[in-house]
Parts: C-alpha cells; structure tokens; sequence
C-alpha cells in the first residue's frame, strides 16, 4: 500500500527542487531550450535558434492561446487542408499495405539510405514515360522531407572548403522560402540577390524577376537554389530564366536545385503552365506534403548519380532513411497515377478557387487609389502582397491585423541570404490559401481597412 512520505522526507525533496531550479540557465525563450549553463559550438549556437516563420509562429501561438475568446481567421497556416479525396487515397493505400505481405519488411526492417525501391521504381518509371527521361534508380534519393533535401545540398556543396574557401548558396530570386535561411552550419554562405519588378499598377498586379544584371554565379559558387512555384510568392520562374541559370551553374560544375514541391506532376500546384527542367546540372527536388502526406516527410531529388551519390551519404550518416512506411503507400499511389490525376483535378482546382476568392475580395475592398500589389498568382498555396511606401512595418501591419481577428505572417523573413538593406522587405505579407471562401472575404474586406487607415493617417 502507497503511504504518504515523511515531511521531513518531502521538504528534503522540495529543496532539492530548488536547488536543481536555480541552477538552470533558461536561454531566451524564442530558442525554446533550456540548458545548465551548455557552452555551444558554433554549430550548436546556429542550429538551435529559431529562424523565419517559425520564430514568427511562437507569437501566432501565444496570440491565440492568451485570446482564446476571440475569433481569429489564420491565414498563416503552411499546413495543407485536408482534402477528402487524397485523405481517402491514403487511406486505400495503408489498407492495401496492411494486408500485403509486404508489411512487416516494410515497417520491422531497416532499409537502403537511398530509400525504399519500389518507390525509386515508380518515379522512375513515371518520369520517363511523362517527360522522355531516361532516368534510372542511381538518379533518385528519398529523403525524410525536402527540407533535409536542402540541408545536406547547402553543407555539402556551400561554406568552407578543405582548401579555406567558401562557396556560397547563392539564392537568384529574392523573397524565396524562409527554411533556407536556417539550414546552413556556415550562415554567411547564403547569398540572394534582389529581383526586378514587373508592375502593373491599373491591374494592382505584380511579378518579381530574376536581375541577370546583378546575379553573379562564378567560381565561388557552390549551388544554387530557388523554389518554383515559389513559396511565399506564388512566382514561377519561366523556362527561359531556369535554364539562363542552370547554363550560369554549369560553368562552375555547380548543381543547380529546383525546389518543386509546388510543382507538377504532383502536387501540381501551378495555376500557370509549366514544365519541369531537367539537366545534367539540375537536381529536380520534390516533396509531398502538399500531396497529402506532410506527417510523413517524404522528400524526392531526381539528378545525375554523381550528386545524388553524394547526398545519399550526407543522409546515410544523418539518419539512414526515410519512412519507409510513407515510401510504400506513395510507391503505390505514383505508380497507378491516382496521385498525379487526384492533383491536377482536386488538389490544383481546390487552391487555385481559394486565389481566385481572394483576389475578388481585394477588388472588392480594397480602394484603388492605394499603392498596393497582387503578386500574380502562379501557383502555390499562398497569396504575396505588397504594400509600396507602406507608412509602418510589416511587423506592424501584423499586429495591427492581430487586433482585428486576422493573422497573416509578416513578410520580412522571407529575404533569406539578401544583405543588402531594401525598404521593400518590410513592405510585403504572406497570406495562406488554407481557409474557407467566407473567411478569406471577410479578411480582405478588414485587411482593407487596416490598410487604409494606416496610408490615410485614420
């Protein structure tokens, strides 16, 4: 039978309580770490702050738990939406690999680094036969998530080599994603490079713009990476300016990395017509969370063997594989097709409405007279806008559409790698797709008059 300690026994503990309490160094509480007093390393000091969105997530967290009374439409969420149908397709293909023989090697068995073959079979497969590939399984590595994709591409091909010399990632197209700006050990190897903008003022539209003006890719160039369609922009770069880049990289025995996670055959997220780029240079980088399937991390770089060879033992020494149990439920879903179908006729056609919804509000709402901007909406799951002359911050904006029941995500920390100071980071914000027609209306008509008040002094 339990009996209640002593109270000497009790106020022993107590006191050691506080003992061990006080001796804990609490780090600042964006890190979310609490150490005794741990001397970093660089590395460490580096890895364990929080960067772009997810630093700016804690605030959305904290607002909505300490205003749990209040209504809030959230349109910061990167989160896809459940769609019913692809729920339902994953649903099949964990029923089907339930009751394969296959189960217990899939889910009781370490696999290849390189990931689970018949996944690598099925893209190859897929790839050749849509875009007259002649891949084989050496040009394909799974990778638990996109993410970790750029995280070996950026520490094995950029910072400092053997030799003292540092090779830069170099980001052509600035604003792009803001994971990039957390996931090199050397941070000072990122570098962007601002656009051009391509306005149009009677429409409220514009379109960034690689600068090949300014854009330099030379012999300290490691890689390079941009993300098309473009998160948080929604810009697709053109074939022309993605092989004018590649062509830049080539010299240089540079690999260029297109983050396709947008991008067709699944999830085919591009309201525009685009074709994927291949090259001896190019490493096609795609993910499928937008697919249906963020909890299972599953990340896809095609390329030539000789760097796929080489981010397949940057992932062997990381963390061996991926799922393997997501690799066999989307080995089964790219080679009957169902995915690629499901994301040019529900996944496609679900967002591209959600823009179309938002870009009536802003007509709608928004006075005609201000200086503000659409980003063109060429896929995606976001809308980018942008505010010229802006009379406050981004980070201002924010909290004053907070105090109206919406919450977006300031666009400042978007601009990862961009040193240089631009008036224009400060200008822009990032708005999710994710929520219903009636929200994202009523949220254009009070982000309207946010916006005019602050131009118009009110």
């Amino acid at each position: 039978m339990w009996r209640k300690p002593p109270r000497d026994c009790i106020r022993k503990i107590q006191n050691l309580q506080r003992v061990v309490y006080n001796s804990v160094n609490i780090c600042s509480l964006d890190r979310h770490i609490i150490t005794m007093n741990l001397a970093l390393s660089q590395v460490g000091n580096q890895m364990s702050n929080l960067t772009g969105v997810r630093a700016i997530m804690k605030d959305i967290q904290e607002t909505l738990a300490a205003r749990k009374g209040e209504e809030f439409i959230n349109l910061s969420a990167g989160n896809p939406v459940i769609l019913p149908e692809i729920e339902q397709m994953w649903r099949d293909y964990t029923h089907e690999l339930l009751d394969s023989k296959d189960y217990g090697e899939v889910v009781c068995r370490y696999g290849s680094s390189q990931g689970y073959q018949p996944l690598i079979d099925a893209i190859v497969n897929d790839f050749n036969h849509r875009y007259g590939l002649n891949l084989t399984a050496r040009n394909v590595l799974i990778t638990p998530g996109s993410q970790s994709l750029y995280f070996y591409a950026m520490n094995a091909f950029g910072g400092t080599t053997a030799a003292g010399q540092m090779k830069q990632v170099v980001l052509p197209l600035s604003p792009d994603y803001t994971g990039y700006g957390g996931m090199a050990i050397a941070p000072e190897s990122v570098l962007a490079y601002k656009p051009t903008l391509d306005t149009d003022a009677a429409n409220h539209s514009f379109k960034y713009r690689p600068d090949f003006s300014q854009l330099q890719i030379g012999e300290d160039t490691g890689c390079v990476l941009f993300s098309r369609p473009c998160n948080p922009t929604g810009n697709v770069l053109t074939d022309e300016e993605v092989q004018k880049i590649a062509a830049l990289a080539a010299n240089y025995d540079a690999p260029v990395l297109i983050d396709s996670a947008y991008a067709p055959p699944f999830p085919s997220l591009n309201f525009t017509e685009m074709t994927p780029i291949f090259g001896d240079n190019i490493l096609h980088c795609m993910s499928l969370s937008k697919a249906g399937l963020p909890g299972e991390r599953i990340g896809i770089a095609l390329g030539s063997e000789k760097f796929i060879g080489i981010l397949e033992s940057f992932q062997t020494n990381m963390c061996i594989h991926s799922s393997r149990y997501g690799q066999a439920i989307a080995a089964k879903a790219i080679a009957s097709g169902r995915l690629a179908d499901l994301a040019t006729t529900v996944i496609r056609p679900y967002y591209q409405h959600k823009f179309t919804v938002l870009e009536s509000g802003l007509a709608k709402f928004m006075p005609q007279d201000l200086p503000w901007f659409l980003h063109r909406g060429e896929g995606a799951i976001f809308a980018w806008m942008w505010f010229q002359d802006l009379p406050i911050t981004d980070w201002e904006l924010y909290q004053a559409l907070k105090q109206v029941g919406i919450i977006v995500v300031p666009g400042n920390s978007f601009f990862p790698g961009l040193r240089e100071d631009w008036a224009h980071k400060h200008q822009c914000i990032r708005i999710s797709l994710t929520a219903s027609d009636t929200d994202i209306d009523t949220a254009m008509e009070r982000l309207a008059t946010v916006v005019t008040q602050v131009y118009r002094g009110k």
